[in-house]
């Protein structure tokens, strides 16, 4: 299991657009269509990496806690599905039935957006303001598969609190940690 950590992109950073399909909904979204009145939260996410399936219940309760206080929510996968069929959109939708995810999940099949957001592993955690600027990259908290912590959120809930009430952020920042996305490789 690779163990790849997070680009720490300049806080400040302008969310690149994008417009994706949502294998929940067939339908095609942009950041403007998703991002909530205070801000928003995209995640970059698979189906089969270990770090995603050992938090995504944490990450499904997150999103179910703070989208009725005006965050956005948004998941997106962008792995070479030839390479790795276990990511392909029909069991994205599939996986996010599964584990309850109402909450868009699109896919990324050009892995474009991956790349404008210089995400690197999943998950990769990105916390937007209101203005779409970035205000927290990083991890969810500091557990890992296998290191015996529990999983709480307590690093990205801290810092929607943050957004949300208007605080100052803890630093440093610490980025994420998981499975390197799963680049098409170029002949």
């Amino acid at each position: 299991m690779a163990r790849t950590p997070s680009n720490m992109i300049p806080l400040g950073t302008i969310a690149p657009d994008f417009k994706l399909r949502d294998t929940n909904s067939n339908n095609e979204y942009s950041l403007d269509d998703l991002r909530g009145s205070k801000g928003t939260l995209i995640m970059f996410i698979c189906n089969h990496c270990p770090f995603v399936l050992h938090v995504i219940k944490e990450v499904v309760m997150i999103a179910n806690d703070y989208r009725v206080q005006g965050i956005g929510v948004i998941a997106i996968s962008s792995n070479d599905i030839e390479k790795y069929p276990q990511d392909a959109p029909e069991l994205m939708t599939e996986f996010a039935f599964q584990n309850k995810i109402d909450f868009p999940y699109l896919y990324d099949e050009s892995q474009e957006v991956a790349k404008a957001y210089e995400a690197a592993c999943t998950p990769d955690f990105y916390l937007f303001d209101n203005q779409d600027r970035l205000f927290y990259r990083g991890q969810l908290d500091d557990s890992r598969p296998g290191n015996g912590i529990p999983l709480s959120g307590s690093d990205l809930r801290s810092a929607i609190d943050a957004l949300i009430y208007n605080r100052s952020l803890k630093d440093p920042q610490k980025p994420s940690i998981g499975c390197n996305i799963k680049w098409k490789t170029s002949l």
